[in-house]
């Protein structure tokens, strides 16, 4: 595959302390760096250390590591040993992860002479600063690209920081090798400022409803099928807030929310306890045996499931990831709701992103009338995320 006019712009131009390629998904921002990396690191004088960095060591060898080693062969693309050091190209590298606060300890004290950045923005923000105050030698270097986020990310506003930047911006049309088709079909799958984000690769704030392409003319049926297959639980769990059980079934390639049991201990001023909502999710299931899928934090509920004898997993609970899911569900017309499930319907209509998380640069939903909201997002983002033509069967067989 050659280059597109973006990426040879980047190799021959990016000469500053600080290169940074932001923007869509799939627009070819990390290709180039497969061919930038060797020479960055051939170029180094031994000065300091080189550092790889990703939101985790995985995503670094997903993400880097393993397409360079296609390219460049395992004799000049080693592997990771416990140690986190690696060699790359004739010289020892480190590869570490940057999602948690405590990676600082991994690069304090230590001079960096090139580091790579991975994802930036999924990044622990005192990593970034640590590793700021290491690129400490007069020939330091940094590559790294990331998605943009929040305007008012730490790593944007880093951006408009007047740093020695040298910055390129990319959309998913600056990729001339992605087929129009699928294109065009990732173009349909983002939403909202996801849409924005990922597609355009713009810096825009999330607000207003989450699940605006929720229609309700499309999306609430009155009848669903007679025959569904793949059916489970997915259930959020409350004290006090409601607790919400969501039953889906599958009828080819359409999902549908077909029943819900809604409890809360607030609106009856009677809290309910793990056994008696045991009872309840019996009741519901009506004989059923099927996975159930629940909040991860609901220890004793979990626990008092499988005393029952339910079979039950621990949802998935990756906000962001399992809303820009549904989004695409609903928008791909998809996933779609009995009428009966009032207490699902009425949250969909008003469930919104938090202004004011917004203003400090964080993406959250307003934790208000979200519990079936919740609920639906375990059950597509933990099992219909999953449903491939080869994981259907193997899950119904070995579980998740």
């Amino acid at each position: 595959m050659g280059f597109s006019e973006k990426q040879k712009e980047y190799f021959l131009k990016a000469t500053r302390r600080w290169n940074i390629k932001s923007g869509a998904t799939r627009s070819g921002k990390t290709y180039m760096d497969y061919f930038v990396i060797p020479k960055r690191i051939r170029n180094t004088t031994n000065d300091g250390l080189i550092v790889i960095l990703g939101n985790t060591q995985a995503t670094v060898e997903r993400n880097i590591l393993d397409p360079m080693r296609k390219i460049w062969g395992d004799a000049l693309v080693g592997t990771v040993k416990n140690d986190n050091k690696i060699n790359l190209f004739g010289k020892e590298c480190y590869v570490l992860g940057a999602d948690k606060k405590n990676a600082v300890t991994k690069i304090q004290g230590a001079g960096i002479e090139y580091a790579y950045g991975d994802e930036i923005t999924t990044w622990a923000e005192p990593v970034f600063q640590m590793l700021k105050s290491r690129l400490d030698k007069p020939n330091s270097v940094f590559d790294g690209t990331c998605n943009p986020d929040n305007p008012k990310h730490w790593f944007k506003e880093f951006l408009d920081s007047g740093a020695d930047i040298y910055e390129q911006h990319y959309t998913i049309d600056d990729n001339p090798y992605l087929s129009p088709a699928f294109v065009q079909a990732l173009k349909k799958e983002y939403q909202g400022v996801y849409y924005n984000r990922f597609i355009l690769g713009q810096w825009t704030r999330a607000e207003g409803l989450i699940y605006g392409m929720f229609n309700p003319d499309i999306h609430v049926v009155e009848e669903v099928p007679d025959y569904l297959e793949e059916c489970f639980v997915a259930v959020d769990y409350g004290t006090q807030n409601a607790t919400s059980f969501l039953l889906f079934g599958r009828q080819n390639d359409k999902w549908y929310v077909v029943e819900e049991y809604r409890y809360s201990g607030r609106d009856a001023n009677k809290q309910k306890t793990d056994a008696e909502y045991s009872i309840e999710m019996k009741n519901f299931l009506d004989g059923r045996y099927i996975p159930i899928i629940v909040d991860p934090s609901a220890a004793s509920f979990i626990t008092q499931l499988r005393r029952d004898g339910f079979r039950v997993y621990k949802a998935k609970n990756d906000v962001i990831d399992g809303i820009r899911f549904t989004q695409t569900l609903f928008s791909d017309n998809k996933l779609f709701i009995s009428n009966t499930c009032a207490g699902l319907i009425d949250e969909l209509y008003g469930y919104s992103w938090d202004e004011k998380a917004a203003e400090i640069g964080v993406d959250k939903p307003i934790k208000e009338n979200d519990h079936s909201c919740d609920a639906l997002r375990y059950g597509t983002y933990t099992i219909i995320r999953k449903m491939t033509a080869n994981t259907v069967s193997n899950f119904y067989k070995h579980g998740l």
